[in-house]
């Protein structure tokens, strides 16, 4: 492996603002300390949470920042030992592109615990996808949902990178998927990671559910945010549980919250948000071998250069993806 440089491109925000804020600068490349890991970045994926801290809605951000709370790549220090040179690895979350730099850069220093080591001969492409899509969709179906084989689930928020990710490991779990899109010329990329019941969000979705499940489903998962909070809870059988992960919508709070009126009766409302010790090296690999094998597939939309991270947020920002979108450094 090549000699490590000591400067780097990296994807800087001196303060929130539009896609143009995102500026991209020659920086030095971190040095790890010990229980950190200097990774060589290969590819990124773009999440709502780094669209948030560019607009100012994110709190503990301190400026200059390199987003990025992901990033898919190759060990090429790690002081401590924990991680060989060369080992493939996934970093996300644990304050990456908040509290300390992120992944949108050409190499990314965070701690070894937020690390997930693996292997495989798939393209970068495709692996800069998988890591937060696939930690948030696992944590909201196990510890948010605890969701069962055989069981329904309705995701509020399909076409989104998680929300196709969920149904993906949904289906493996041998559960029935309901879900929803706003648009319905996108009703077939559902049907190709295993929807069984697309359906078009009229703000009526829970008498869409009913009409084909009339007790509700059993699980649901709410990807949009609290706007669609309430018919997601319709949608819902007695005793199912509605898990709260994502805010699409950017709208995450509930006004003056009366749970006797606002939860419908026996209906259990949880929330998720997770870590990198949410998704085990054992889940990730297995993932990844399917994939490999054709039995999963990995949602992609777009792939960008680094140079066009301003087009990637302003297409992540419209709203104009059905799946993942990915840069390469």
């Amino acid at each position: 492996m090549t000699e490590t440089p000591t400067s780097m491109r990296a994807v800087v925000l001196d303060a929130p603002g539009p896609p143009e804020a995102l500026q991209i600068r020659n920086v030095a490349v971190p040095v790890p300390k010990l229980g950190q890991v200097l990774i060589k970045v290969e590819a990124f994926g773009l999440n709502r949470s780094e669209l948030h801290t560019r607009v100012g809605l994110a709190e503990g951000v301190v400026f200059p920042r390199v987003l990025g709370i992901e990033a898919t790549g190759v060990v090429v220090d790690c002081p401590g030992g924990e991680l060989e040179r060369g080992t493939q690895v996934a970093a996300m979350m644990g304050g990456m592109g908040r509290t300390f730099d992120g992944g949108y850069a050409e190499y990314t220093c965070v701690p070894v615990a937020q690390t997930v080591p693996f292997t495989s001969d798939l393209d970068w492409v495709t692996l800069g996808a998988v890591p937060e899509m696939l930690q948030t969709s696992y944590g909201s179906l196990t510890v948010g949902l605890d969701a069962q084989p055989g069981q329904s689930i309705l995701i509020r928020g399909g076409t989104s990178s998680v929300g196709m990710a969920t149904a993906v490991l949904a289906r493996r779990l041998g559960m029935t998927v309901f879900s929803t899109t706003r648009n319905s010329d996108r009703a077939d990329v559902l049907r190709e990671v295993g929807v069984q019941h697309p359906l078009v969000d009229d703000g009526d979705v829970a008498a869409q559910v009913r009409s084909l499940i009339p007790d509700g489903v059993d699980t649901a998962l709410e990807l949009v945010g609290t706007p669609t909070l309430p018919d997601t809870l319709r949608a819902t059988r007695v005793h199912g549980v509605v898990c709260f992960t994502g805010m699409l919508s950017n709208q995450w709070t509930v006004r003056d919250f009366y749970p006797i009126e606002y939860l419908p009766r026996g209906v259990r409302l949880t929330a998720y948000g997770g870590d990198a010790s949410d998704l085990p090296p054992t889940v990730l690999q297995e993932f990844l071998d399917d994939v490999s094998a054709g039995r999963a597939r990995v949602p992609i939309h777009r792939t960008y250069r680094l140079d066009e991270i301003t087009q990637a947020h302003a297409d992540l920002e419209a709203g104009r993806a059905t799946g993942k979108l990915v840069v390469l450094p």
